[in-house]
Order: structure tokens, then sequence, then C-alpha cells
């Protein structure tokens, strides 16, 4: 096939034009998924060089899926279904379409075309380089195919799987037919189901400049650039009817020679004084048009010739008035009306008109009751309805007086250190900006951390949280714009992340009279302290228990005497003293005190021992009752034959309180001893009782 293909546009922009990169780069074939509610989920895919496009034109792909996931669980092992291979039509096949359809020829010249040279205006000459074929055809290709889904389908760059389920979820995986010998190329691939559909998005932020027979218009399209690869134009006269404007899809890659821009820009021609309503659509690589954006109107204005020029400006009456005096050629007059003068408190502010109907041959007004900063502008009338304003002018009366004290400061610092302050904002028309002042000591001097005033009412700093200072101080004024300064704000004190721990106290000392424990420690002088706990264990057990926790208003002097009466004699136990912190941070210390009890009194668990002997039936019971039900643990029962030694019979828990032995011949005297065990691992008085029987 040979043929020159001849396309003029004003814009170019293409996601394929993005797959373009140098041959060096390792190539791979990008996946695109859409779902539709017919139902359907369509497919597109591309190689991201020339070279690999160049190479799977000659040999195709392969279009595998994987059902991954069925009612929202994922299965086991995919299901795979082989969806065939693709590759171009044959030349026959393009013959047929490309004389109605200019993207198929297009493409077809990229893929068969013995010569390629594609011819543009303005920019577009600029980003085709002429002497690059084979990106050209690539470029090309691409684009055509992002612009008609059927000329991607006939490239073997598309397919439509109408087999879906609406309870499935898929992967598709796009492999290239190339022979790995000749260029590794690396498979891509989507993962869609049928619930992923969502609606197309309306454009945004669609705005107009409305010039002398003229508009352009703008839109946002980095917001949806994964979605629309171009869009139409429509216009209307009447707000109800609408045509579209533009026959190519309109379609920008740097949008007239801006650089990173987010926009795209389209100029329409346009009859003066008459209004004019307009809207866009985008379109998907899948042929899908959008819903319309937001209806903007206007109407174009012959501009008017002779703009007016503040020329010179004079306070009077004792600061209250400013007399204004401007320029505006005579000639000019006749295309006027008059004049209006406008006000406002920021340079880049809104003015509102504060006189109308100045007369044409004016060239001067007072204007009183001004403020501590005012802009004005001079606008002159057209009698076309086109205005022309002045620039603005800056009139301040002499100001000493500084704003009044800010308020509402308030602030947190975050576990990173950053610190967000928020303050009210001062309502002083002439207000530049607040200065932040910090203070790591709320007796030192504060320095100013602010380079110029911060015009917002929320401030940032980061500040270390691993120091010894517990807390930071902040206080803020207010400067207005003749940089007179308020008073300082209240302080604003904020406790910082703790990460350090408290110190740790100290056992000094220790005695262990009467049963009981007495220890005496040197307290935590951590200025955050919160309380001090006493932990404790019988010797060599794992588990430590909280004994007490001592509060630090209790803490009235340097040292702290504590008495533990709760201990059993015959028993080691440990002690652990740890200080916690108002952050809830304990000291490290993991040295503890070991302290014998000596052994006193046992503790009785059991009483009311007796027996109970039947000769008939060949047995005797042992019965008893528990004192200490809810320490006990268990009774450990010895018999014995009288003189003889005495051995284990059985173990019994708190809630058995009698037992029946068998094991008994007549004419023997047995002796049985009963132990009770505590829960805490010690042993109670030991009874006893002899049986004959």
């Amino acid at each position: 096939m040979k043929r020159i293909v001849k396309i003029t546009i004003l814009i170019l922009c293409s996601i394929g034009a993005a797959y373009a990169q140098t041959i060096t780069k390792k190539a791979e074939i990008k996946v695109l998924g859409r779902a539709q509610t017919d139902p359907k989920i369509m497919l597109r895919w591309a190689p991201d060089t020339p070279r690999a496009f160049r190479k799977l034109a000659k040999y195709g792909y392969k279009l595998k899926r994987y059902t991954i996931s069925i009612d929202g669980q994922t299965i086991n092992k995919p299901i795979l279904k082989e969806l065939g291979e693709f590759k171009p039509a044959s030349p026959e096949e393009w013959m047929k379409v490309i004389e109605k359809n200019n993207n198929a020829a297009v493409m077809a010249q990229a893929l068969f075309g013995e010569n390629f040279n594609v011819q543009g205006v303005g920019s577009l000459q600029g980003i085709i380089n002429m002497s690059q074929e084979q990106e050209q055809r690539f470029t090309w290709a691409l684009y055509a195919a992002d612009q008609d889904f059927s000329v991607a389908q006939l490239a073997g760059l598309a397919f439509e799987d109408h087999e879906v389920r609406p309870n499935e979820k898929y992967v598709y995986k796009v492999f290239s037919l190339v022979p790995k010998n000749e260029m590794k190329i690396n498979d891509g691939g989507v993962f869609i189901g049928m619930k992923d559909y969502e609606e197309l998005p309306r454009p945004l932020d669609l705005a107009a400049i409305f010039d002398d027979q003229k508009v352009m218009l703008n839109w946002n399209y980095k917001i949806y650039a994964n979605q629309y690869n171009s869009y139409f134009i429509e216009r209307s006269e009447n707000g109800q009817l609408f045509e579209q404007i533009n026959k190519l899809p309109y379609t920008t890659l740097n949008s007239g020679g801006r650089v990173d821009t987010k926009r795209i820009y389209y100029i329409d021609s346009i009859t003066n004084n008459k209004t004019y309503y307009y809207r866009v659509k985008g379109r998907t690589p899948f042929g899908e048009l959008s819903p319309p954006s937001e209806v903007i109107s206007g109407k174009g204005l012959k501009v008017l010739a002779y703009v007016p020029k503040i020329s010179s400006k004079e306070i009077v009456n004792t600061n209250k008035s400013v007399l204004l005096e401007w320029e505006f050629l005579e000639e000019g007059t006749k295309f006027i009306t008059g004049f209006r003068l406008n006000k406002s408190n920021k340079v880049d502010g809104i003015y509102k008109p504060v006189i109308e109907n100045i007369a044409p041959k004016e060239r001067s007004i007072q204007y009183d009751d001004i403020d501590p900063t005012n802009y004005f502008t001079i606008t002159a009338i057209g009698k076309n309805g086109s205005n022309r304003d002045s620039y603005p002018v800056l009139v301040q009366p002499i100001d000493s007086i500084p704003p009044v004290k800010p308020v509402g400061l308030e602030g947190k610092v975050d576990s990173l250190g950053v610190v967000t302050l928020e303050w009210k904002a001062n309502t002083e028309p002439d207000m530049l900006g607040y200065r932040v002042f910090r203070g790591n000591n709320q007796k030192e001097e504060f320095s100013q951390i602010t380079v110029s005033p911060h015009k917002a009412t929320i401030f940032y700093d980061s500040i270390a949280v691993k120091n010894l200072n517990d807390k930071v101080y902040y206080k803020i004024v207010a400067v207005d714009q003749r940089y007179n300064m308020s008073e300082y704000s209240d302080r604003l004190t904020l406790k910082k992340p703790d990460y350090i721990p408290p110190t740790s106290p100290v056992i000094t000392s220790y005695e262990v009279k009467k049963g009981k424990v007495h220890l005496k420690w040197a307290n935590s002088q951590s200025r955050d302290l919160l309380t001090h706990e006493v932990y404790r264990r019988v010797k060599d057990s794992v588990k430590w228990s909280l004994s007490a926790s001592i509060p630090k208003d209790s803490l009235k002097v340097a040292y702290t005497d504590w008495v533990d009466s709760n201990v059993d004699g015959g028993t080691e136990y440990q002690y652990l003293i740890k200080a916690v912190d108002d952050s809830g941070l304990k000291s490290e210390n993991e040295n503890y005190l070991t302290i014998e009890v000596p052994k006193t009194k046992l503790r009785s668990g059991i009483k009311s021992l007796g027996s109970y002997v039947d000769k008939i039936n060949g047995f005797i019971e042992i019965f008893w009752k528990i004192v200490d039900k809810d320490n006990l643990l268990e009774v450990m029962i010895y018999k014995g034959v009288k003189d003889k030694k005495v051995t284990l019979l059985r173990n019994a828990p708190q809630t058995i309180t009698r037992i029946v032995d068998e094991d008994v011949h007549p004419n023997n005297s047995y002796i049985y001893m009963l132990r009770p065990v505590f829960k805490d691992g010690s042993l109670g008085e030991m009874k006893q009782m002899e049986v004959k029987y």
C-alpha cells in the first residue's frame, strides 16, 4: 500500500503519544479495560516502543483471560480461557474502510505504507520530526487507535469480551508472539470485572474569555487524562440546541507551547454583541462520549481602544478623603458614556463601584470615607458595551495605630513533632499578617520563627521531641500593612509527645518485722511523674503482680516508706519499683530486691476432720470442711498404716470435701494426714487422724 496521509489539526494530544519511547527502553505491552452495561468488557492494548510495535504488527498478540474470583471469593486455581491471537488485518480488508475513515487510513499507512509523511501546522511541526519515520508510524498509529475503537480492532489492538458474568472478576493478559531471540517484550494485563463499571464523569472547569469576534475556551483535561484522549466542542445560540463545531476530535500534547499546563485551549470565531453558549464532551479510547460539561456563555465585544490612567492621588480632609486625577485621550471621549470609580482593599481583590456616572469630560474626582488601605481603579465605559480599566493605585492615609492583640491561639503536637497552630483572624482591613514566636522555657525570651508576616491563621512548625524539655511555648503578634505590631497574644503551652521514660526509683532499705515487709526507696525525680508502682512476685515465679500504685500527690518527701502486710512466712518475695509518667511511660529499671520472710504459724485451710467406717461394705470415708475456700487450691491427702511410712493417696481440689477409701483391711489402724495447698503456692497447717478398721 503506497499512500501519503495528510492531517491538519491545531493541537496534538494522544494517550498513544505517551507510549512513544526510545528503542533503548525495555518494551512492554500496556493494557486498558472498561466494563460496559451490555454486558461486556472492552479491552485496548499497545506496546510502548516503536520497535516493539513493528515486531508485534508482524507476529501478533495472544490474549488470555483468567477468572480470579467468583461472588467475591478468590478461587484456588484461576480458570483460564484462551481468547485468541490478534494481528493487523490484511491490506485488502483495510482498503474497504480507508476511503470512509481517516483514522483507518492513518493506521493502514502506518502499518503498510512504503512512505509515511504527516504534514501539520504550528506546533505540530515542532512535535513530529520528519526524519524519524518509525517514531511517526508508531505515534500516529496509536493516535488513530485511540480515536476509533473499530480501527484499533482492525489493527489487532482491541477486543470485546461478551462472555462475562456480573459476579466474576478477571485478569486479562496480553502476550507477545514475537520470538524471544528477536526481541523480548514483557506481557501486560488488567484486573477488572463487571462491578467495576462506573459512569463517565463530566469534563470539569470549563471557562471562556470572550474578546473581539472570538472566544478562547479552556478546561482542565489533566484530571481525567486517563479517561479521555480527545474532546468535542459544542456551541449553541439559544442555550438549548447544541451543535458540534470541531469535525476532528480535539486533543492536545503541549497546548500551544505551554509547558506542563493542566488545561486545554480552543479558539472559536464569533459575531460581536451576540450571546453564545458552549459545552464540551470527552471521548474515551473505547469510543465512549462523556456527559456534557456545564454550559458557559458570553458574547464578544469590540474592544475600546482607549485606556484611562490614574496620574495623581492626594489625601485631603484630614486623612478622610482622597482626590484622584486620571488621564484619558480627548479623541476617545466620543466613544464612551462616562467613567466609574472602583475600590478594593486588596490589589488582587474584587473591585466594587463606589462612584458611578462620572461625566465623559471629567478627569478628577474626590472620594470620602477612605479605609486604612485602599486600591482604586478608573473604568472607561464604552458606548458599545466594552469597558477598559486603569491599573490600580494604592492610597493609604497616615496610620500609626497597631492591630488589636490576636486571640484564640490553639495548637497541637503530633507524634513526629509537627506543631499545628491556629487562631482567630484579626478584622482590621489593613492587616498584613502575623509573626510567630517560640520558646522552650516559659521564662526565657521568645524567638521569632517567621521570616516575614504570615498571612494565614494556621501555621505549621517542627520541633525536636526527644529532648529534656517536655513543653514548648508560642506567642503571636498581628502586623498591619504599615508594619505596626500588636501586643503579644496570650502564651500557648503545648506538651510534647513523650518518648523519654521517667527516672527510676531506687530501693534504699528494707526490714521484716512482725510478719510484714517494710520497704523504703528514693523517689523518681522526673517532672512529669504520675505514680510509683510496686510489683511483687514469689521468688522465681514468671509473672509479676501489681501490689500498690502510689500517686505523685502522696509523695511529699524525697523518700517513700511502704509496708506489705499480705505476706506468708517461709516465703521469699521479690520486689520491683517502677515510676510512671503522665504519658504512661514507665521507668526502664529491672533491678529487683529479694526478701525472705521467716516462717511463722502456718495458715489453716481445713477443719472438722472426721471419718466413717463401714465394715459391711468394706470402706473408710474421710470428710472435712474448708476454711479459706477463696485462696485454697487443693488438699493433699496422705495415708499409711500406723507406725509405718505414709504416702500420698490423692490430691483433692477445693470443691471436694470427702473421699472414700476402699483399700482397707480388717484389724488395721490407718493414719490419714491432710495438708492444704494455697493458690500462691504456700502450704497450710497439716491435720492428722487415726482410724481403726
